[in-house]
């Protein structure tokens, strides 16, 4: 009896010891048994009777200053996960990407759950069913596109809740894959809030003098702390925000001194009124290079400038929407390639207008840099985007060719005059178009994004710097 009694006392011990164990949250990031199947149902149910949408329409259902609704449709949209809560520098949330590779946009979900890595691991493959979900911002104007499970509103607006454990049960859905991240690559100036929730690599960046020294985060804060990092690559120190939560549990570790890379997922201040870059780990921090020095003007020549004093050149003018057009005009003696959608009262016609450099060898020099001067009037938006390629076809269409978007910071940090035209020149920060190879073109595209900017843009000089 007693052999028995001890026996059975064993065998409830170890059942109980599996039974702790298998409740205890770990790195396994296979769907759990008590959960795969009944989520493997409603995948499949998903699937079968949904309809995916892309990461373009989500944001399209959410218009600020409008009331925000429930989605009504049986849609879904399938993400790759790109941050971690693990160190404790994200909270209740994580993003999503729609590529693990060359990704295009991103989505921010909010959850009422903690350790959300041990579910939602980086790269893994989710389904998020949309219908009866809310698609917002967690606060009024921060510009974050999010999938939230309700609603609140204030003096300020309507935002969007997390979602309940019910919620995440039945709408954010995992399958059985886990991909790889590849990082987006992106110069520093070159991040914008097109990439908020992508997880990207920035490579030759260092933090700021005067932060030498010091931690990640700063003790007399009391829930972020700010640093900043800068890009030495061209003659001035371009900088971006680091941003590191108080309950990271790398807080306390120093700042790196030295220079290299970091991948880190794009998002913004709680305001929304900055970009930041937030890391999953300081594992994705590898500065152990000597510290870059800045460029030298004097050790670059101008090895390309047009100025269209001579009207629009050997350029090219083409459109892919619309009719409206680039043209050539001049004002004092100052030559330009202008471009409007205004179309007369409150009139804009829907444009899209490449301005197409002729042909460039860009590897008969070094470290070349692109400078800009524009100036514009009546602003409502901005409407003109650079690009390269290395594919295009004198005469054909830009369409068929691939494109490579360059200066994106440099265009939008130009000052906006929304009064009369002025004639007021800007030059934009040197472009950082070292990347280029072989025989390329530059385009300048003047989109009226569907016939909602007519901004007034002249174009008056494009020049390229080498060493």
């Amino acid at each position: 009896m007693n052999k028995a009694i001890k026996s059975l006392k064993l065998m409830l011990v170890l059942i109980a010891s599996v039974a702790i164990t298998s409740c205890v949250q770990d790195d396994d990031y296979t769907v759990p048994n008590s959960l795969g199947e009944e989520e493997n149902r409603a995948l499949e149910q998903l699937l079968a009777t949904g309809n995916e949408v892309s990461f373009a329409t989500v944001k399209a259902l959410y218009q600020e200053g409008e009331f925000i609704e429930p989605v009504n449709a049986n849609d879904y949209v399938k993400g790759y996960v790109t941050s971690s809560d693990r160190t404790g520098n994200f909270f209740k949330e994580f993003f999503i990407q729609d590529s693990p590779s060359n990704p295009t946009s991103g989505l921010k979900i909010i959850l009422n759950q903690v350790d959300v890595y041990n579910q939602f691991n980086i790269g893994r493959e989710v389904y998020i069913s949309l219908e009866n979900l809310f698609i917002g911002e967690e606060r009024v104007g921060n510009g974050v596109t999010t999938i939230g499970g309700g609603i609140e509103t204030d003096q300020f607006g309507t935002t969007v809740t997390s979602l309940n454990e019910i919620q995440i049960r039945q709408k954010v859905l995992r399958s059985s894959v886990t991909e790889t991240i590849t990082p987006l690559n992106i110069g520093l100036t070159a991040i914008s809030g097109d990439h908020v929730g992508l997880l990207v690599k920035v490579e030759n960046v260092e933090f700021a003098d005067d932060e030498i020294g010091l931690n990640y985060f700063d003790p007399t804060e009391t829930f972020d702390t700010k640093r900043t990092l800068q890009d030495c690559s061209g003659f001035t120190y371009p900088e971006f925000i680091l941003e590191t939560s108080s309950f990271s549990n790398f807080k306390n570790e120093k700042l790196p001194t030295g220079n290299g890379s970091i991948t880190a997922v794009v998002s913004k201040t709680f305001d929304g009124a900055n970009l930041i870059l937030a890391l999953n780990s300081i594992e994705d921090v590898d500065m152990k290079n000597s510290r870059c020095t800045l460029l030298n003007i004097d050790d670059f020549e101008v090895v390309f400038e047009e100025g269209f004093s001579s009207g629009q050149g050997n350029w090219e003018v083409t459109n892919t929407v619309g009719t409206r057009d680039w043209s050539a005009g001049s004002f004092n003696g100052e030559g330009y390639m202008r471009g409007s959608a205004f179309a007369g009262g409150d009139d804009i016609d829907d444009m899209v207008s490449w301005l197409i450099s002729p042909s460039i060898d860009f590897d008969a020099q070094d470290n070349e840099r692109l400078l800009l001067q524009i100036a514009d009037g009546f602003n409502n938006g901005q409407p003109i985007k650079a690009y390269y390629s290395n594919d295009y076809t004198s005469g054909s269409n830009p369409d068929d060719s691939t494109w490579t978007e360059i200066g994106a910071s440099e265009i939008a940090a130009l000052p906006e005059n929304t009064g009369f035209f002025d004639n007021n020149y800007q030059e934009t920060g040197l472009i950082n178009i070292s990347m280029i190879t072989g025989n390329a073109v530059l385009a300048f595209v003047y989109d009226s994004n569907e016939a909602t900017i007519s901004s007034t843009i002249d174009l008056s000089n494009v020049q390229i710097l080498a060493q």
